[in-house]
């Protein structure tokens, strides 16, 4: 492990204000937000707030906002969030020792909306391949080192299959030293033996069983019948 717990050092600020009234934050502001697992899963639906939680812990680590590696320090320009200014991390003894230095920190923020435009700032050639592949890529050359890798929906341009190999190669980081901490709506993702799944909504955050998910059990009955579903939203 190399972070065990991320919480938010706030200064005043307004309840009532974005990202301050967010569920989840509030949760990480009161309680904060304890590791058990190389991996962790935060999963809920659009809205609740867990690409906000991503980002702000992406930068509370020293990630660039827009997607990147270790080694590409704020390639946006863009200012940290307001939360991501106020991450601090308890970290397990290598964590500590990442973090006492610029140099020795390792780590990948991989967001779907910016991947491919961050791996072309770092040397791939995204338009040499799919956005899928693209993605793949990342893990097949970048995801390589023990670091902290925060990924927001990472599913969203892959096939089946290619979820199937992404969730192996985030095995392979995980069991080599690294932690994940990944952000999505996939049933498939989620199945990972020994991950910790973290449910965020409007009752803030709390832990959850693969088979307890709400995503799960929706995706399971939309299988056995997509009709029970279809008929509320089609004419």
């Amino acid at each position: 492990m190399i972070i065990e717990r991320a919480y938010a050092a706030v200064a005043p600020h307004r309840e009532d204000a974005w990202p301050w009234n967010v569920p989840c934050v509030r949760a990480l502001l009161a309680d904060g937000l304890r590791f058990t697992a190389p991996v962790t899963f935060l999963v809920g639906e659009n809205g609740s707030g867990k690409s906000t939680l991503v980002e702000g812990l992406a930068e509370g680590f020293g990630l660039d906002s827009w997607g990147g590696s270790h080694e590409w320090r704020y390639a946006s320009h863009r200012p940290k969030s307001a939360l991501g200014e106020r991450i601090r991390f308890d970290a397990a003894p290598r964590g500590r020792r990442m973090m006492g230095s610029w140099s020795a920190r390792k780590g990948f923020f991989l967001r779907a909306e910016t991947a491919l435009d961050a791996l072309d700032r770092e040397g791939f050639a995204p338009d040499t391949v799919s956005h899928g592949e693209g993605f793949l890529a990342a893990f097949r050359h970048k995801f390589l080192q023990p670091g902290l890798y925060v990924m927001d929906e990472p599913e969203a341009a892959l096939s089946f299959g290619s979820c199937l190999e992404l969730l192996g190669h985030i095995d392979e980081l995980a069991r080599s030293g690294g932690q994940v901490v990944c952000a999505t709506h996939s049933p498939l993702l989620t199945a990972l033996p020994g991950a910790d799944i973290v449910e965020v909504g409007e009752h803030g955050m709390r832990r959850a069983a693969w088979d307890q998910l709400a995503l799960v059990d929706h995706w399971r009955r939309y299988l056995a019948d997509p009709r029970s579903y279809l008929r509320h939203v089609l004419g």
